[in-house]
């Protein structure tokens, strides 16, 4: 392997932590890869590759190993001396999202198998699984002989490492709980809640002792200071906040980058920086007194834009449209005889994560919704000229669709982290905001001859609604988050898949379950209705799978070497977007690729795994 090959991630950094004692920050990304930065040289080295998404990296207190944690279900412990893979933890069922060190010879692990494991770092063997949550679990910190956890179930739980006994159940709240940290300083448990809420809890009796209301959308990290204790939250309403560790008052604001990543933050371990990961594979450093950020480490400008894509769009039988976490909204040509880039523009000229893209044919404009909160519309006869920026402030945009009946033609719909549904006039008017969920909407569809839609999110909730934002319907939906939903060419099912690993059918008017399919332990990630007894699924393995509802038969295909994003009617064929960089022509009987467009090659030469 040649590590000049590796100049920084080519994706989203998931996480970035400081290894005691040294200059370097290792680092995970969705590009599988485990990292170092080094803060003085500005070199990065490569560690090696899980085989799926790093979630999480955490260092021992003696900077002399660190544990990743994957969407691949494992563990692997680093060996940081010899800068080797020494060991690999298997054992979840799904993926791995936190890890924390107990001691140098235990560690402990939660996952979204709802699962807690604490592990032997000297064999690798499973010392203990504790049960108890009824959610996915997200976040665990320890301190004196207890575990702390949250996550999805809307708890925070404290366990007892020797017994596994659940010794204190705070909550349930009301909005999920996705992050906790220990102040170890103070004895307190800081939470962090999607209710954009800061909740203090004294470690001794488990009492709330403040609440703060910090920001207005979900936090996704919470991270103590060595130094003082201060507190440090990160949220999607693109706020970085340091509060005082005495008062709880606001004590810095951290100077705003538009590709940082909300999870990836952390204290260096002298409390006088900060730092944090980029959906464009940068490392990122801040002085915490200041609140300056005072380094981007592997900001190659010569290779900007490496290009894990979100969502794909045809605007015909040749173009399609992309959009990516580098911020970049990419129009190409695909076709089974050709294969090229045409456009590629940054919106508003900055890094902003981009999760969602339509085109409205009757308008000839693209529209794309970013990490930011924002609308961007784009003339697609003017080589994609910006020609708005429209600010919902509903939390980062996760999907969108346009109306193509008579009487709504061009009309915009939303999807939005906040739970509102958001309906547009074609022009970019906000005609209005439907609070349809009590959690982030992750997917929406358009009835094809009717002014109805059909919605899901991230709770398992599954509804129908009309354009006048009534709630038509309530279905049974799944037990886990669904990624996706559509409706078929004939408008009388829908399709829902979900992190339950079913895809489910119902009738759109009588709610009726015609269909519930388990597709395997591999998370489905997007979906396309084919005909009424057809769908696609796409899962983030780089599976497609075709569906056969009449006899639940399904055929699966390997297409790309990360999660398919997206799917997209495509002429008579089907593209499919990949965070690997590359979107596809598939045909769809036997899924069978019949052509490629890449924008980047995700990993360089991998090392060999142990």
């Amino acid at each position: 392997m040649n590590n000049t090959d590796f100049l920084r991630h080519r994706g989203p950094i998931t996480c970035a932590a400081q290894i005691p004692n040294s200059n370097k920050i290792i680092s995970s990304g969705y590009d599988s890869a485990v990292a170092l930065f080094d803060t003085v040289s500005h070199e990065v080295t490569l560690l090696g590759y899980h085989q799926h998404l790093v979630n999480r990296v955490t260092v021992n207190n003696k900077g002399s190993y660190a544990v990743s944690a994957s969407s691949d279900y494992n563990l692997y412990v680093w060996d940081l001396t010899t800068q080797k893979l020494a060991m690999v933890l298997k054992g979840h069922d799904d993926d791995v999202e936190d890890f924390v060190f107990i001691n140098d010879e235990l560690g402990a692990s939660v996952s979204r198998d709802w699962r807690i494991i604490i592990w032997d770092l000297t064999n690798g063997t499973i010392k203990r699984i504790i049960l108890g949550h009824e959610k996915d679990v997200l976040s665990i910190s320890y301190l004196d002989g207890k575990l702390y956890t949250s996550g999805d179930d809307m708890t925070l739980r404290v366990w007892d490492v020797q017994t596994g006994e659940e010794l204190a159940k705070i909550g349930p709240f009301e909005t999920e709980t996705d992050t906790c940290a220990i102040d170890t300083i103070h004895n307190r448990i800081i939470l962090g809640c999607d209710d954009g809420v800061i909740r203090v809890f004294d470690i001794n009796n488990n009492q709330l002792v403040t609440e703060i209301a910090g920001h207005n959308s979900a936090i996704k990290k919470v991270a103590v200071s060595p130094k003082n204790g201060d507190i440090l939250s990160a949220a999607y309403d693109q706020q970085i906040l340091i509060w005082d560790h005495n008062n709880f008052t606001k004590k810095q604001i951290l100077a705003s980058h538009s590709a940082l990543w909300e999870r990836s933050f952390n204290w260096t371990n002298d409390g006088r920086q900060i730092v944090a990961g980029t959906f464009d594979g940068t490392v990122l450093v801040w002085d915490a007194l200041t609140g300056q950020c005072i380094n981007e480490l592997g900001n190659d400008s010569e290779n900007s834009g490496h290009a894990c894509f979100n969502d794909v769009v045809s605007q015909n039988s040749e173009q399609i449209v992309l959009v990516s976490d580098d911020g970049y909204v990419r129009v190409g040509e695909l076709t089974e005889e050709k294969a090229i880039w045409q456009h590629k523009v940054l919106t508003d000229a900055t890094r902003v994560l981009m999760n969602a893209v339509t085109f409205c044919p009757s308008k000839k404009q693209i529209i794309t919704g970013a990490h930011n909160q924002n609308l961007y519309l784009f003339d697609q006869q003017q080589d994609l000229k910006q020609k708005l920026c429209i600010e919902l402030n509903e939390g980062p945009v996760n999907c969108i669709r346009t109306s193509q009946l008579a009487n709504h033609q061009g009309e915009i719909f939303v999807a939005c982290y906040s739970g509102t549904l958001a309906h547009l006039s074609a022009n970019g008017d906000i005609l209005n905001k439907i609070p349809a969920h009590q959690n982030a909407i992750k997917a929406l569809a358009l009835h094809p001859t009717k002014p109805i839609g059909v919605s899901c999110c991230a709770e398992g909730g599954l509804l129908s609604w009309d354009y006048d934002g009534n709630i038509l319907k309530e279905y049974m939906g799944h037990i886990a988050i669904i990624d996706d939903i559509d409706i078929d060419p004939t408008g009388r099912f829908i399709a829902s898949a979900g992190r339950d690993f079913t895809l489910k059918i119902h009738g759109l008017d009588d709610g009726v379950l015609y269909h519930n399919i388990h597709l395997g332990r591999r998370s489905p990630k997007s979906l396309c209705f084919v005909s009424p007894d057809v769908v696609i699924v796409t899962n983030y393995w780089g599976e497609l799978l075709r569906v056969a509802l009449t006899d639940g038969s399904i055929i699966r295909q390997t297409v790309a070497t990360n999660g398919i994003s997206s799917i997209s009617k495509h002429g008579k064929h089907y593209a499919v977007s990949s965070y690997d960089g590359a979107v596809y022509l598939v045909e769809q009987q036997q899924l069978t690729v019949l052509n490629s467009l890449r924008s980047m090659t995700q990993q360089v030469e991998a090392p060999a795994f142990v």
